[in-house]
């Protein structure tokens, strides 16, 4: 079959290496991709958003199957726009339409879910303009530190955790009247501060039938111990040393099959990935976050736990057969570490050529913001460089294996966590 990645990321250079190993794959297109997913494909310069563009090559180049990687896309409707169209009935998109993306587009519509349908997670109220005085209200009423998120997407900038009532206020009224986050913050959800372990947990469903896929925990802050500002990801883990079979129970019973149910119960149809933030209180679980796609940095140890054939599940999705279907899982751990811009998360300069990228025995490097020059010297093109991923027989192997390949990378100023996975030794 002929299959098309939608994004330019770690997560979606991961996701073209698994689906390049098929033994049904024909031809592997990647839009817009990156200097590492041409390694494993072919790159089109094609916007995410451009659905229209993104229809006519699909029906040139024959595609059956398109993989969307970032949340924007499926939140802005190319699930429903495929679907509107006839003459692209027969390519399958795996992703939810606009509705069912809802339950990562907007906090306030998954908390409401969550309630409605006993799903365990935070206390919580959702505020705007209009009513900000309940909102200081509520806040009054809470024990630091005070948790603030955006209603919409904020390119994972949208969350606030404060320990100071006036400063909880100021950002309250930042958000809802200074349009901090834009149009994302609208509507505040304020959140009771759970205290405990995070981690992320990935299925793929059909709507009625799901697969678990591998556990993982990345790491959000740019500092060692996580400290200073939160990033798109620092590094992740997999598998998670204490989602054990009796926790995973919990997490299946409590969390997965209430999702699945409830959404078909209100008749909103979900096709493709739900990725669970969850975080364990005591030794149970409750939901941070629903995201409507796969994670990143945790694609990049999650793919490479697959041992199964990627692309029988996105087929088991576009013929419904995905209850027929197996997910084998590597026993080994996986570990990646990202290589950052210095200055990330802030400002930081792009076009820095990275030296020392080869075929390492024990790694793999998975490219975040990477292009490629007319001399074909290979060039920093993000924040989030590369990320360095290996296998061990436990974390504390592969981790070394990441931090061994990483001594040979270099480019200009670069900036890595060396403690990832601290917690969990």
């Amino acid at each position: 079959m002929n299959l098309l990645i939608l994004g330019s990321g770690g997560r979606e250079h991961a996701i073209a290496w698994k689906s390049a190993q098929s033994s049904h794959l024909k031809k592997l297109f990647i839009a817009p991709g990156n200097a590492g997913t041409k390694s494993v494909g072919i790159n089109v310069d094609l916007n995410v958003n451009d659905f229209e563009a993104i229809a006519n090559f699909a029906l040139e180049n024959k595609i059956h199957i398109i993989v969307v990687g970032p949340e924007e896309p499926l939140v802005n409707g190319i699930v429903d726009y495929f679907n509107s169209r006839e003459d692209l009935s027969k390519i399958t998109v795996i992703g939810p339409n606009k509705e069912a993306a809802q339950l990562e587009g907007s906090k306030d519509f998954s908390k409401q879910f969550m309630a409605r349908h006993n799903i365990p997670t935070a206390k919580y109220a959702t505020f705007t303009k209009e009513n900000i005085k309940d909102g200081y209200g509520f806040l009054e009423l809470m024990k630091p530190p005070y948790v603030l998120k955006a209603d919409g997407l904020a390119a994972g900038k949208g969350v606030l955790i404060l320990n100071n009532l006036k400063e909880a206020k100021e950002e309250l009224k930042n958000m809802l009247t200074g349009s901090k986050f834009g149009k994302a913050s609208s509507k505040v959800v304020i959140e009771q501060f759970l205290k405990g372990i995070e981690l992320s947990v990935f299925v793929v469903t059909d709507g009625k039938n799901y697969k678990l896929l591998p556990e993982a925990k990345d790491y959000k802050r740019i500092g060692a111990n996580d400290t200073g500002a939160n990033t798109g990801g620092m590094g992740a883990v997999s598998p998670v040393p204490f989602a054990n079979r009796e926790f995973m129970d919990k997490v299946e019973n409590q969390v997965i099959i209430p999702t699945i149910k409830g959404l078909k119960k209100e008749g909103i149809h979900y096709s493709g990935f739900i990725f669970f933030g969850l975080i364990s209180v005591k030794g149970d679980p409750y939901v941070i976050e629903y995201n409507c796609r796969l994670g990143d940095p945790e694609t990049e140890v999650v793919m490479p736990r697959i041992k199964s054939d990627i692309l029988e599940l996105f087929d088991g999705i576009a013929t419904d057969t995905l209850g027929e279907r197996d997910v084998e899982i590597d026993a080994r751990s996986v570990a990646t570490v990202m290589m950052v811009s210095g200055g990330y998360p802030e400002k930081y300069e792009k076009g820095k050529q990275i030296l020392g990228l080869k075929e390492f025995e024990k790694s793999i490097v998975f490219h975040a913001g990477t292009t490629e020059n007319e001399d074909g010297a290979i060039l920093t093109n993000g924040g989030r460089v590369l990320a360095v991923t290996s296998y061990g027989k436990n974390i504390e192997k592969a981790l070394k294996n990441s931090y061994n390949a990483i001594e040979n990378i270099t480019f200009d100023n670069s900036n890595y966590r060396k403690d990832i996975g601290f917690d969990l030794l």
